[in-house]
């Protein structure tokens, strides 16, 4: 492995070093190029994501680095990096260890809502960035943006079919609109039939997905020195959810299927004041407002399925989530002198007010009754942040950066637990960097990243109606906050003529108080909790490579490889859970491909996927197999018109994107089995895109 490293180091080294065009990213206080950040990051842009027709974050995972994800749910929600993540939400209230941001709207936990349609790049921070995002980005961050309008007005509409009855449609377009400035609007719609059938019901759209979006994004000139920028979001998601099936198999007999929905707005506005000889000024308010509806059939069957051992029960959980964030900058616009260093700065306060309202309705096996439960969750943050960054000379620089938050949870429900979890966090980075030459970079980063702490409020539901379980749910009542620390180092280069692009990274992290998802499962009783275990690590290399063989011929290759360890971890079983690895935490992750541009007007692609098998939980042993993808794509560009034919999972493999080991087919008496939920199957389709 290291012998590949180093070759591939001196296969960059001998090409030209001259200035070229590069990829800026945005999810820094600074924009900088892709080869100037010293982090490892990766950007997909939207024809990156078109060659996979990518209409919804889920579809593009595969291709980046040591990113892993979960479904359990009809889309996506929940995203892993380098092993580090959280992978379901049911009861309890979490904070996201890899965070989610749209156009500069918090997302986090509404992976969901992670639509690409008019999104013009993705950007994929790994490792801690609690020093820029806080609490939210302890593990890494996702960053979205919305493609930016010209002066000129422009835009497309695209129409789209596939199989499983999928039908898409979409506009956006934006320019110059008189006083308002430049705008950009974009309105997108699809829907499918899901990929189950429902054996019981007779149907094939028990988990079919329907699903709408709008944004608006204006850029307006108030004066010289005065600028806004206003966004709008919303969102609308009606899906079905009936995944999972006691045959583990895409055949299901539930005869309650559940529903997973979606119904969203959001707003932000960024006043940013440049007058001042010194530094700029920035103000930037967002709120969100959320309501959610996950359900599900619990006992995946129907009445009559296993007469005298069965059982029947849904459990469904209706979540109000309201968050108001205000972010006030100071960003220097000239380096000034510090200690005989020219050194650029940043300062800031960050608040977050986060309102959640919980209902659930659900079977109590404990009462033998229909039961109803409501919990209130409020939290609130407050964050003060700076960073420095000093010019040794052109060549080295050196950037600190901190961040102090301090957060207070306000839990009660209706099983009369209160708690009131609070604590002061810090997080940052020191990194050192290099630029032997322009498009070269080395950087060593050593950085903190954290995440809040919390109550097991379910668990401590549950204390009386399980005496024998008492003390040890009292024992995990609440739980610490969670602190991850890397050290990084790093290597970045990009040719003169953009024929050669290779990035580079070599980690080591140290998690302590690591909070791992647990479940108790005695009988009817199944619940979840969160416990910090004593410590965890992970380690691992990035690599990305893209390369012009011929003229007319790329390729590329994404890989990461990890090795993650849990120590200090017990189940409720009695299971010591040291020395294996982490959930979700594949040993390899692979995508390479070719991207030919056949003639002027027709061009084609072809890219393989391959991961390792991973558990899919810290509770239990159950495991994923290996998987390999195939996804093809051939375009034809007719003047105003493309056309667009596409295929993901063309070999039509079987892979699971969520699994849990427990008992629940009455046919075999409730043997614990791994249950697993199934992920795309073969995909075909064809869109047509016509530019204005």
């Amino acid at each position: 492995m290291i012998s590949t490293v180093v070759s591939l180091v001196a296969l960059a080294a001998i090409s030209p070093d001259e200035p070229i065009e590069r990829i800026a990213v945005q999810g820094q206080y600074r924009s900088l190029y892709v080869n100037e950040a010293p982090t490892s990051v990766s950007v997909l842009t939207a024809d990156v994501m078109g060659q996979r027709h990518g209409t919804h974050m889920e579809d593009v995972l595969n291709v980046i680095p040591n990113l892993n994800f979960s479904s359990g749910s009809s889309r996506a929600r929940f995203m892993q990096i380098r092993g580090i993540g959280e992978r379901s939400q049911f009861v309890d209230p979490i904070n996201p260890s890899v965070g989610i941001l749209i156009d500069g709207i918090n997302y986090s936990g509404l992976g969901q809502a992670a639509q690409l349609f008019d999104i013009s790049q993705v950007e994929v921070y790994r490792g801690p960035q609690s020093g820029r995002f806080g609490a939210d980005g302890m593990a890494g961050m996702l960053v979205l943006e919305s493609t930016q309008p010209n002066t000129d007005f422009d835009g497309f509409w695209q129409l789209g079919a596939a199989n499983y009855g999928a039908l898409e449609g979409g506009f956006a377009a934006g320019g110059e609109v008189a006083q308002f400035g430049r705008v950009r609007l974009s309105v997108y719609q699809q829907r499918d039939d899901g990929f189950t059938d429902n054996i019981y019901l007779n149907r094939d759209d028990t988990q079919a997905r329907s699903e709408r979006i709008a944004r608006l994004n204006v850029w307006t000139e108030l004066s010289a020195d005065w600028q806004l920028r206003s966004t709008l979001h919303a969102y609308r998601q009606n899906n079905g959810y009936d995944a999972f099936s006691l045959d583990n198999t895409r055949e299901t007999y539930s005869d309650e299927p559940g529903e997973d929905d979606v119904s969203l707005q959001a707003a932000r506005f960024e006043l940013t004041y440049s007058g001042a000889d010194t530094h700029q000024t920035s103000v930037s308010y967002s709120a969100l407002s959320a309501d959610t509806l996950y359900s599900y059939d619990e006992d995946w069957s129907y009445v009559g399925i296993a007469p005298g051992w069965e059982y029947s029960s849904t459990d469904a959980y209706w979540r109000d989530r309201l968050d108001h964030t205000l972010d006030i900058r100071w960003l220097s616009n000239t380096p000034f002198d510090l200690f005989g260093l020219p050194t650029d700065w940043v300062v800031g306060w960050y608040h977050l007010q986060r309102d959640e309202t919980l209902e659930r309705e659900f079977m109590n096996w404990d009462l033998g009754a229909e039961d109803r439960f409501v919990s209130d969750y409020d939290s609130m943050r407050n964050a003060l942040y700076g960073e420095l960054t000093h010019y040794f000379n052109p060549r080295w620089k050196l950037t600190t950066g901190l961040r102090l938050e301090r957060y207070r949870n306000e839990y009660s429900d209706t099983n009369a637990v209160n708690a009131q979890p609070r604590n002061t966090m810090a997080g940052g980075r020191v990194s050192v960097s290099y630029t032997p030459e322009v498009g070269q970079l080395w950087y060593v980063t050593w950085s903190q990243g954290y995440k809040t702490g919390g109550v097991n409020g379910d668990a401590l539901g549950k204390v009386t109606d399980n005496p024998e379980l008492e003390t040890f749910l009292l024992q995990r009542a609440t739980f610490a906050p969670e602190y991850l620390e890397s050290f990084e180092v790093g290597y970045k280069f990009i040719n003169s003529d953009d024929t050669l692009s290779l990035n580079l990274a070599a980690f080591n992290q140290n998690r302590d108080q690591v909070q791992l998802k647990s479940w108790v499962n005695r009988a009817q009783t199944f619940v979840g909790y969160i416990e910090n275990a004593a410590a965890g690590t992970t380690r691992g290399i990035e690599a990305e490579l893209n390369m012009q063989i011929q003229p007319s011929l790329w390729w590329f290759a994404n890989v990461g490889l990890l090795d993650s360890e849990i120590r200090g971890f017990i189940t409720e079983d009695g299971i010591d859970m040291t020395g294996r690895e982490q959930a979700q935490a594949p040993s390899y992750q692979v995508n390479t491909g070719l991207n030919w541009q056949i003639t002027d007007s027709l061009k084609a692609s072809i890219q393989v996927d391959a991961k390792d098998s991973f558990y899919f939980s810290d509770s239990h042993n159950s495991q994923s197999d290996k998987l390999t993808l195939l996804h093809a794509n051939l375009n034809w560009q007719i003047d105003a018109w493309r056309i667009t034919l596409w295929g993901r999972n063309l070999a039509d493999e079987d892979y699971a994107t969520r699994g849990f080991y427990f008992g629940n087919d009455p046919r075999d008496g409730y043997e614990p089995t791994t249950y697993v939920q199934w992920g795309e199957p073969r995909r075909f389709g064809i869109t047509f895109d016509y530019s204005m």
